[in-house]
């Protein structure tokens, strides 16, 4: 096979990758009026920047019995915005509901470890379901897996290095540390950030509670003052990561 021929396999595979869960789960993200993880960065970079994107290929030929887990459910990069070189950290609602599997955990702590030695500011787009259940004993055991991610939180802050989290859908379970450990929090209305739902919450304690009214938007910023900011939507929330 000529150099070529591989180099087009490449992109191919690239192109490929970059479709997420594929057509169907983006026009699903479209129909929640959400915009999907890479065309959220694409408008938050300044124009005509491309995000120097890492990791591309992560959970590539893995995990064959769930199906594509593409990029890792989570797209990494660095980009300029305000011609200031971020870390950009974003879930992928189209794979999997953007549950984090092993290797999702890995790319972030790696994304975060580049931005903590070479001082970036790191934005996290998040929009993830919480752990990928059918798998979660790979994701809590060990020193680098999900506790990891909190600990770069305040070792990154400690250094002075700023931190934003947009949530622009959910944001589960142990996922929910993340936005209130970053220096500023925004959230999308329809979006939501609670460490258990409520159909947990009625098999634990017998409440009947809304997602909305346990942990929406507007209860993190009018009651609860979680969040910093309470946006409408992608656009607004991307606009005020600016």
């Amino acid at each position: 096979m000529s150099t070529v021929d591989k180099s087009q396999i490449l992109n191919e595979m690239r192109e490929q990758a970059k479709l997420g869960g594929g057509e169907s789960r983006i026009q699903k993200q479209h129909d929640k009026q959400r915009m999907t993880c890479r065309e959220r960065i694409k408008y938050l970079l300044d124009s005509g920047e491309e995000l120097f994107e890492l990791a591309t290929f992560a959970a590539y030929d893995m995990y064959k019995e769930y199906g594509n887990i593409a990029s890792g459910g989570v797209v990494t990069g660095i980009g300029r915005i305000k011609d200031k070189e971020c870390m950009v950290i974003a879930n992928d609602a189209t794979v999997k509901a953007g549950a984090y599997f092993e290797i999702t955990l890995k790319k972030t702590l790696r994304a975060q470890e580049i931005a903590y030695k070479n001082n970036l500011p790191i934005i996290y787009l998040v929009d993830s379901a919480g752990v990928f259940l059918p798998l979660q004993d790979h994701v809590f055991p060990d020193e680098n897996h999900f506790g990891k991610i909190f600990y770069n939180n305040a070792i990154i802050s400690a250094k002075g290095i700023p931190q934003i989290a947009c949530v622009m859908g959910p944001c589960v379970a142990g996922g929910a540390y993340l936005p209130v450990m970053c220096d500023k929090y925004i959230i999308v209305e329809g979006a939501s950030m609670f460490l258990a739902g409520p159909a947990l919450v009625k098999a634990a304690i017998g409440q009947d509670v809304d997602e909305e009214t346990l942990g929406g938007a507007n209860t993190h910023t009018a009651i609860s003052g979680t969040a910093d900011y309470k946006e409408k939507d992608d656009y607004a929330a991307l606009n005020r990561i600016k």
